[in-house]
Formats: C-alpha cells, sequence, structure tokens
C-alpha cells in the first residue's frame, strides 16, 4: 500500500522496493484494514523517501503493482505531474507557515478534466492517514487536495536547481516571512511560470521563408506575450527574477520540442528566439503537429497570408449545370441538395477540388498553390457533399425561404442556377400581361395584376391560390387566364373546373358571357363522357364527379385545373382531397374567398394542392409552423410562413385600399341553381298536368290556372317541401338545388365575417331556410309579416349592431321602410315579377349611410320560368315596369303556345 503524506515533500510507500541510498530508514506502524466482520490491526515495516526519489518507484508500480490499487493509482499520478512539469506549468508560492515552494496546476482544459478524471478515481487506501501521526490532520483529506498537494510537492522537488542559493533557487525551503500570498508581485530572485507561443512570418516570396517565433508569456501573474529574443538577450543574474523566467521558458520549449522536432534546433542556440522553417516542416507543422503543440502548451499563430480557411454553404439547384426544366416545374422533378466550398474571393471550388480536401487526412491541404485549413466539421460535410435530392416545389421552398432541415437540423440553404432565378421572379415585381383578345369584357386594375401573377406562375409550372373576397372578380380573371394560355400557345389541352354543383349553371354562363367562342361541356351526371373534348375548351365538374371519375380525368393532359370553392378541399385526408391530387395538370389555380377557416391545416391543404411539397408533410407544418403561431403567436414562424406561400397566395379584400375605388357602389350578380331530380319530376309534372287543364279553360278560369301553375312552379323551384306542404321535422338538404346554392355562397360570406340579408315572397320558404340555418348552427333572426310591429325595431337594431349576421326577410313586410346598412350582401331567393319591388329591397342595404359596397345576388333555378322571366327582364328592362307590373295583365293574357316556351324546363347540355 503507497500513501502520500504532503508535509516536508515526503512520500511514504509500503511494500515497494527502495532505490539504493533513497531510503531514510525502515521503521515499523501499525496498519488497520478493513475486514467482513469489522477491522484488523497488525503491525509492518515502512519506507520514507523524498519524493524525486519516489517517483521512478512509482512510474514502475503503475505497471509493476498489479492487484494493488494505491500503487496503480500514485504511478499514474506521477506520471501526470511529469507531464506537467514538461508542459511549464510551474508557478511560485509562499506556504502558510511562511515558506518558499515551487507549485503546479492543471491549465489546460485537456489537463483539468483528467485532474478531475484522476481525482475520481482515487482508491481508500491511497488516502490513508498514518496510524498515530499527531501533526497530521485527524480526517481523511479530501481527494482533489491530496492530489493537487502531491502535484506542487513534485513541481517542487524538480523546480530546485542544484547548488542554488536564495528563495526558490535553494535545495532546502526558505523562510520568507516578507512575501504574501497573494499579493501579486513577483518575490525578489523568483521563477517565473511561462508559456511558449510560435508566431510564423511568412516574407513576400509567397510560401518560402517562413520563419517560426518564440514569443514566451508570464502565466502568473499574467502578462503580454514578448519575443524571447528580447528575453534571452538581456543579461540575467543567477537567482533573479530574468533568471527563472528564462529557465521557465526553457522547459516550456522543451516541451514544444517534444511535440514538433525542429523546435530542438532552438534549444542549442544561444539566442533561441527564431527558426527558419523548411518547406517540409511547414508541412508537418500544418499536419498533425499542430494538435500536439497545442496539447503542449504551445500556442501557434498563422500569418493571414499562409493558411486561407474554407467557407461552406447548403446549395440546392439542378443536379446538372445550366440544366432548367421544360418550360414548366414538374412535380417529379429532382433537384441536387449539396454541400459547397469556397475560398474566399477565388469562389466556388471545383468537384476535384473538394474531392481532394474530402480524401485530406491533415487539417492543412495545399490548395491553388496555398495552404488551405480544413476544420472536421468542413471535413464531415465535403466528404457526403450530396445530402439528398429534393422534389421539385421543396426545393423552391428552401430557395424563398432560405432555410431547410437536414437531420433534424435546420441549415441556411443557397439557390443555384436556373432555381435562384426562379426566385427573383417569384420574390420580384410581377411583369404584365396584357388581357386577351378573346375576352369580352373589361378587366379592372387589380383583376389584370391577378391574370399577370397567376399566368407568371402557371406558365413556370407552379400552382397558385387566388383568395379574394366574394365579389372580386375570380371567375372573370381564371376565364382570362384560360385564354391568355390558350393564345401564347405555350400549353395546349383544355381547363378543367371542379366546383359545387350549385355552381355549374354560374360558370357556364360566365364562360358564354366573358368567352363566347370557347366550347364548355359538362361533366356531370349520367351518360357524362371526355371522349371529342375541345382541346381549347372548359370542363366543368362537381367535386363528387372529380371523386367518383378521378382515373377519366386523369387520363386527360389537363392544361389547367382549377378548385372553385377550393375550402372543399381543406381536409387533406377526404376522399374528395385525396383523389382531386391524382389528376396531373401543367398548372393548378385555387380560388377560394377563405382559404383559413378554422386553423393553418386548412391552408396547408389547399396549397399542397396547388403546390404539392410546397409546405412540407402535414405533421412537419403542424411542427413547424400551426402549433408555433396557432399557441404561441410565435413571430418569427409567423414571418417564415408569410415568405414562404406570400409568392403563390393573393389575398385582397373589398376594403383595401387599392381595390375599393374599383367597385361600383351596388354589384348585381343572377346566381343560377341546377334543380335537383326530385324538383324535375316535380316541375314536369305540374307542367304537364295543368297545361292539359290550361288548354281546356277559358276566361277568368284559364287566368286563375296560369297564375297558380306559375306561383306552383316558382315554390317547386324553391325547394320541393314549400310546394308540398310538407310539415314537421323535415330532410332539407339535398332536395333543392338553389337551397344548397344558398348554403354555398352563405358559408363563404359568414367565413368572411359580413352580414346578409336574406328576402323571400313565401313565408313558409323563411320557414324552412330556417330550420336549414338551424341545422346548420348559424345564428339568425326573421321579420316577416306575422313578426309583432313592436318587436321589428329591436331586431333592425340588434342587426345593425353586429349581434347576429344574417336576417331573413320577408319582401313584403320589409322590402320598404327599414334602414339596414350593415349588410354587404342581399339574396333574393326567388324572383318578384317586377324588379322595382326588388330594387327597393336591395335599397335596404345600400343608402345613404352605407360606407362599402354592397352585392346583390338574384338565385334563379336554370332552364325554368325563372330564368326566362329573368331574360325578359334583362331584355326589356324599359317595359318591364308596363309590361310585368301587373301579372293578369302580362303573364296570363299569353297564348297556350308561349305560355308552355315560357314554363317548359329546357335541359342544359352534359
Amino acid at each position: 500500500m503507497v500513501f502520500f503524506r504532503p508535509v516536508a515533500s515526503m512520500v511514504s510507500p509500503e511494500k515497494v522496493a527502495a532505490p539504493e541510498g533513497a531510503v531514510l530508514g525502515e521503521r515499523e506502524t501499525t496498519v488497520v484494514r478493513a475486514r467482513r466482520d469489522g477491522v484488523r490491526s497488525a503491525r509492518a515495516p515502512y519506507w520514507w523517501m523524498p519524493l524525486d526519489a519516489a517517483l521512478p518507484v512509482l512510474a514502475r508500480s503503475r505497471l509493476d503493482g498489479e492487484g494493488e490499487e494505491s500503487c496503480q493509482f500514485w504511478g499514474a499520478a506521477s506520471l501526470f505531474a511529469l507531464q506537467l512539469l514538461a508542459r511549464g506549468r510551474l508557478s511560485p508560492g509562499v506556504t502558510a507557515s511562511g515558506f518558499d515552494t515551487w507549485r503546479s496546476a492543471a491549465c489546460l482544459p485537456d489537463e483539468q478534466e483528467y485532474f478531475g478524471v484522476l481525482a475520481g478515481a482515487m482508491p481508500p487506501q491511497a488516502r490513508a492517514v498514518p496510524f498515530g501521526a499527531n501533526s497530521y490532520p485527524p480526517s481523511v483529506p479530501e481527494r482533489s487536495f491530496l492530489l493537487g498537494a502531491f502535484l506542487d510537492a513534485a513541481a517542487d522537488s524538480f523546480a530546485r536547481p542544484t547548488g542554488g542559493s536564495g528563495p526558490y533557487a535553494a535545495r532546502a525551503p526558505q523562510h520568507v516571512p516578507h512575501l504574501t500570498l497573494g499579493s501579486g508581485t513577483r518575490p525578489a530572485g523568483a521563477a517565473v511560470s511561462v508559456q511558449i507561443s510560435l508566431r510564423l512570418e511568412i516574407d513576400d516570396a509567397g510560401d518560402s521563408g517562413v520563419r517560426a517565433v518564440v514569443q514566451v508569456q508570464d502565466v502568473d501573474p499574467p502578462q503580454d506575450l514578448v519575443d524571447a529574443g528580447a528575453l534571452w538577450r538581456r543579461p540575467a543574474p543567477p537567482g533573479s527574477s530574468d533568471a527563472a523566467r528564462q529557465e521557465g521558458a526553457m522547459v516550456a520549449l522543451r516541451g514544444a520540442a517534444r511535440a514538433w522536432p525542429p523546435l530542438e534546433r532552438l534549444l542549442h542556440s544561444p539566442v533561441p528566439d527564431a527558426l527558419e522553417v523548411r518547406d517540409e516542416e511547414v508541412d508537418d507543422l500544418l499536419g498533425d503537429a499542430v494538435d500536439d503543440l497545442v496539447a503542449a502548451g504551445c500556442a501557434v499563430h498563422w500569418p493571414r497570408d499562409l493558411v486561407r480557411s474554407l467557407t461552406v454553404r447548403a446549395v440546392v439547384g439542378p443536379k446538372k449545370p445550366g440544366a432548367a426544366p421544360s418550360g414548366r416545374l414538374s412535380p417529379d422533378a429532382l433537384l441536387g441538395f449539396r454541400w459547397q466550398a469556397a475560398l474566399g474571393e477565388d469562389g466556388d471550388l471545383t468537384d476535384g477540388e473538394m474531392d481532394r480536401l474530402a480524401e485530406a487526412k491533415r487539417p492543412f491541404v495545399r490548395l491553388r498553390d496555398q495552404w488551405v485549413r480544413v476544420d472536421a466539421a468542413v471535413l464531415r460535410k465535403l466528404r457526403r457533399r450530396k445530402m439528398s435530392d429534393l422534389a421539385s416545389f421543396d426545393a423552391v421552398a428552401a430557395a424563398l425561404i432560405g432555410q431547410a432541415e437536414v437531420d433534424g437540423e435546420v441549415i441556411e440553404v443557397e439557390p443555384a442556377g436556373w432555381l435562384a432565378t426562379l426566385r427573383t421572379v417569384l420574390t420580384g415585381p410581377v411583369p404584365e400581361t396584357l388581357p386577351p383578345k378573346a375576352l369580352a369584357g373589361t378587366l379592372r386594375p387589380y383583376q389584370r395584376h391577378a391574370l399577370s401573377w397567376m399566368q407568371q406562375l402557371t406558365s413556370n409550372g407552379l400552382g397558385c391560390c387566388l383568395a379574394d373576397d366574394m365579389g372580386l372578380g375570380k371567375t372573370i380573371t381564371l376565364i382570362a387566364l384560360h385564354l391568355t394560355r390558350q393564345e401564347s400557345g405555350a400549353t395546349r389541352g383544355p381547363t378543367l373546373v371542379v366546383c359545387p354543383a350549385s355552381l355549374l349553371g354560374n360558370w357556364e354562363r360566365e364562360i358564354g358571357r366573358f368567352a363566347p367562342s370557347t366550347g364548355v361541356r359538362r361533366f356531370h351526371g349520367p351518360g357524362r363522357t371526355l371522349a371529342g373534348l375541345d382541346e381549347k375548351g372548359f370542363v366543368l365538374t362537381t367535386y363528387g364527379t372529380a371523386r367518383l371519375s378521378t382515373e377519366q380525368l386523369a387520363d386527360v393532359d389537363w392544361s389547367l385545373v382549377v378548385l372553385d370553392e377550393a375550402q372543399h378541399v381543406k381536409n387533406a385526408t377526404s376522399s374528395t382531397a385525396r383523389a382531386l391530387r391524382n389528376i396531373p395538370s401543367r398548372g393548378r389555380v385555387a380560388l377560394t374567398g377563405t382559404p383559413v377557416e378554422n386553423d393553418l391545416s386548412e391552408l396547408w391543404s389547399v396549397l399542397d394542392w396547388a403546390t404539392p411539397g410546397l409546405l412540407g408533410p402535414l405533421k412537419a407544418f403542424r411542427t413547424r409552423f400551426a402549433k408555433p403561431i396557432e399557441t404561441h403567436r410565435d413571430p418569427a414562424a409567423t414571418a417564415q410562413l408569410a415568405t414562404l406561400i406570400r409568392p403563390f397566395v393573393l389575398r385582397r379584400r373589398k376594403s383595401d385600399p387599392g381595390i375599393a375605388p374599383e367597385l361600383p357602389p351596388k354589384t348585381e350578380t343572377a346566381q343560377y341553381a341546377r334543380l335537383t331530380r326530385e324538383q324535375t319530376v316535380l316541375y314536369e309534372a305540374v307542367v304537364r298536368e295543368t297545361m292539359t287543364k290550361i288548354e281546356a279553360a277559358e276566361g277568368i278560369a284559364r287566368r286563375g290556372l296560369v297564375l297558380k301553375l306559375l306561383t306552383a312552379l316558382r315554390q317547386i323551384c324553391n325547394h320541393p317541401a314549400q310546394y308540398l306542404k310538407e310539415a314537421g321535422p323535415l330532410r332539407l338538404a339535398g332536395r333543392s338545388g338553389k337551397l344548397d346554392l344558398f348554403g354555398d355562397l352563405l358559408s363563404v360570406m359568414l367565413a368572411e365575417q359580413q352580414s346578409v340579408l336574406v328576402f323571400t315572397q313565401y313565408v313558409e320558404m323563411a320557414r324552412l331556410v330556417s330550420a336549414r340555418l338551424g341545422q346548420q348552427h348559424v345564428d339568425h333572426r326573421t321579420l316577416h309579416g306575422g313578426t309583432p310591429v313592436a318587436s321589428r325595431p329591436a331586431l333592425v337594431d340588434s342587426f345593425q349592431n353586429g349581434d347576429f349576421k344574417v336576417f331573413l326577410l320577408s319582401l313584403r313586410a320589409a322590402g320598404t321602410g327599414l334602414t339596414l346598412t350593415r349588410a354587404q350582401h342581399v339574396i333574393f331567393l326567388d324572383q318578384w315579377w317586377n324588379p322595382a319591388v326588388m330594387d327597393q329591397a336591395a335599397d335596404r342595404a345600400y343608402r345613404i349611410g352605407t360606407r362599402h359596397p354592397v352585392q346583390v345576388h338574384s338565385l334563379i333555378s336554370e332552364g325554368t320560368v325563372e330564368e326566362r322571366i329573368a331574360e325578359l327582364l334583362t331584355a326589356k328592362k324599359d317595359l318591364a315596369d308596363s309590361v310585368l307590373s301587373d301579372v293578369s295583365s302580362g303573364l296570363t293574357e299569353l297564348d297556350d303556345e308561349q305560355l308552355f316556351d315560357l314554363i317548359a324546363l329546357r335541359r342544359s347540355g352534359g
């Protein structure tokens, strides 16, 4: 067993052979050891010896003392003490009793780390206390204290020169009561703890003529670096501070020379201040030697012109230089994602140069006639230079926000090649696209901007989402886009429009109005076919049909696929959303006034259809954007998402400064609804039965039958339940095309937080609509002829205050007199024969005090008497009051053929 006693620099080893002449005397002591049943004491011989004599014995015992942990531990501590001494870890001090002493301490991080590991591994035997030693502290010392005292004792044993005199130089400790601990003043005649530093110099000739200049720095107390020549050239009397400083510097230099042998030449120089370094020695220094020098406590300072540093950045771009997409960006296209190294102003490295760097075994490589420093992190990136292939839209997303995630780490990304050009296109001003010549209409300035924006994106194979408020003309703008693409000749193939069934008629009429020479086909209902399509025309279908006929639709080479009311695919996991993703096209456009109704996942779903992959997988999108924004209002995540989607989403509101002046104060729109099968059967049956009676009647009886027929047909157009006078809980959804259209329009209006007036001539229809709104949990109120007069002002005030958004009104009870200027929309569920009456009703919202545009929507059942009356009103606007204000003198006077032509159901082409 070996234990160390930090008194007078002595060590007490046991069970080891002492070197000849080192034994101060054999003695005997009592040893107490632990046993299972307690402790046992025994008498044992021991030896005392000074530490300088004991160190070689302890170093050997590290290997020879198998089974004796204290021998192995103190042997390891001896080697550590010698390593610190070789590195020049020396500093003068004064003991508590006033004697001079040399100390040693771990300074560098690796030394401190090893000190902690070694102290933690100290076995109990190594901390033994001599039995009966009165001069020793009564408790077992701490591990760190004991190891530190051992290192100090080793330093004091070796630092004192043989034959020296004076404090810190004499062999025996000197009593120096005039010196104080921590005074910051170096004792007279004391040595110093120094550190060697190499400063490499290079002459004007380039890589030749490299010199290593030795510099010395006082460590205790710290001082600035000075050239070694200034220290060695000054005369240094023995025992002086400079002499001790020179001696300390020489110790440090010997340690550095073991790490880099060329420094040996300085040890034999009278003034070891500078060294001419040969090229091969520079190679060695820039290779492995630099790490060894740092480990030995010698800092190395490089001249700026000797070593260049690399920069590495992540680049995403075409896999082959110059490769660009042929006219469009395919969702299936792959782009390369790689690390690219650059050498300062010399620019990017070639693949061959990066290969050389990747194969380097040393941190310094000769490249382009200069030394290049390659740290471990850069080397790892260059060795796996190609990270992955990115889908085209993933690459666009990375280029826009300047970041990508690699192995769970978000890194900065730079686009290259045509992808960099595309980023410039997406983030720069939109070039103007002139309206197509075939467009039979005039685009407002904001609509022309939307056309230019959509044309720029779709012509590059990118999708987009036009998210304008209802009434800003998304339909005419999309028709203009179709005509522009056809006129440019850059794209071929028809345009597919997917919309709610209630809007098929609207689209057909708007196309006929603004692009009268363009073919339109409905792909809906039984007998639908895609055979013989017009390559420059439109195909209209519904979300349900698209889901059922995905394979047929996917076989067509579509120039453009459009989703109207695209919020129908806000649930990304629905069968409809999944089916629509499988219909390929050269461009995709989503039209919606409400891109986000409830949460950001809906925005992801719409954009993932339009630009697949732009926002990444849904799970990652929720983690990266949705949760931070919705839960924590994270401004950084909000800004990043805005940057990412801004080029692909165009959102305008009626209240926007650039939009409001362009809008007329009141816009009137006819919205056409298709009859359901139940409505069609009822309509034709009533026409057939009643016309038989009318043909056989005359005079007042005939007029009565005509009025009864017209009323019945209008009720059927509204809803079969109204005509059949059904009572009790009713199934309302899916039975009336008009009610379905009303529901689609109202959902958009409410999503835009807008207020709506809904007029009908029939109290029964108001009851049915109210029941349907109740089923959908839409807050609303109703005012009709049966509403008490005293309660009507309260209803009006409540609507004007914004307490509810939907107000159902009887045309007779509320068509005049009321002020309801909070409404942005007026919906007529059924048509009044006299347009003046409808104008008066619409003016409940559009009157003095209105500060916003008002949209008037007339719901018309296509192919029915309602559509024919609407055509008459349009064609004979100047005669409307005189001819149609009195039904008895107008429609009732038509002959049988004219009447049948007015009421007969006309079927639209499928």
